[in-house]
């Protein structure tokens, strides 16, 4: 496995990250631990990634997450510093207006009830979830930075930004005089390359390392869904259909096109998709979900 160091830290993680938003359901507490610890025994994935809302399937607008929070601690329990973890805020997460956005309070509450559940003191890697239209960047900013000097969290992210919103999130760091964010976590995959026209030449040029996350587009692009064929038993599209975007001929008509340029190269569609994420300028790990060890497998071939 192929380590990278996230940029302006001291923090080195494996090219392949692995998320835990199925946590809880389909997967279960003990094969997710499970998974987590042979992603680092077998593979030497060390780079985990959670957030404060994700709990499986049974997720809804406002439920109170925590799920995924809960078996990660448990998962890294006795092996903490051998552990690359990161954990997002900004998602709705109860009834509160502290359950919501990121203010500098929000910040505060969620982060403590992050590590409580991970039963840790720190965060490596604490990501804005979601843009807070609702918070100047210099108020959110300042408090990343009341976080780093406490040393709660050991360097701070975006996620689901706007190349705009993430430069404004910039300048409110250097005018505050706090390290900027170390990584960006946008969508891209081949099925969805909209994050290289301005996100990632923007992180580029700020040296801030990108953790891509659907690659696989739901285990779209992994090859097993196939033009008027029935669904598989235990996919996304059996499970859980509207986690997944339309099925329309340019879609498939991408897939035959990556079919072939896998098979070309020799690899599986899902090393290939890996490969050209990890590829792309910036791009420190790629984020993959999982629901056996075999999926691990073949995603650290791709990054070896």
């Amino acid at each position: 496995m192929q380590y990278v160091r996230i940029p302006g830290t001291e923090l080195r993680v494996s090219r392949i990250c692995l998320g835990t938003m199925t946590f809880g359901s389909p997967v279960g507490e003990e094969d997710a631990v499970r998974l987590v610890r042979y992603a680092l025994d077998e593979h030497n994935i060390n780079f985990i990634d959670t957030a404060n809302m994700y709990e499986g399937y049974n997720r809804y607008a406002g439920s109170a997450g925590g799920v995924a929070e809960e078996i990660v601690g448990k998962a890294v329990r006795g092996a903490r510093d051998r552990f690359v973890v990161a954990t997002k805020v900004g998602m709705k997460v109860g009834t509160e207006p502290v359950d919501e956005n990121t203010s500098p309070e929000a910040i505060r509450v969620q982060l403590r009830r992050s590590l409580k559940r991970m039963g840790t003191d720190y965060v490596d890697v604490y990501y804005l979830h979601r843009f807070d239209p609702d918070t100047e960047p210099q108020a959110i900013a300042r408090a990343m930075g009341d976080e780093l000097r406490a040393g709660t969290i050991r360097a701070w992210g975006v996620s689901n930004y706007t190349a705009p919103q993430l430069a404004a999130l910039l300048e409110a760091a250097r005018r505050e005089n706090v390290p900027a964010p170390a990584l960006c976590q946008p969508a891209l995959s081949l099925l969805n390359r909209a994050a290289l026209d301005d996100m990632l030449p923007l992180c580029e040029k700020e040296n801030i390392g990108v953790v891509p996350y659907q690659v696989l587009q739901g285990g779209v692009l992994t090859g097993k869904y196939k033009r008027g064929a029935a669904a598989p038993e235990g996919s996304r599209l059996a499970e859980k259909p509207e986690w997944l975007k339309p099925f329309t001929d340019e879609v498939y008509n991408v897939l035959a096109e990556c079919e072939r340029a896998a098979e070309a190269a020799g690899v599986s569609m899902t090393q290939y998709a890996l490969r050209w994420a990890l590829a792309q300028p910036a791009v420190v790990s790629a984020l993959i979900g999982v629901k056996r060890t075999e999926q691990i497998d073949e995603a650290a071939k791709a990054a070896e």
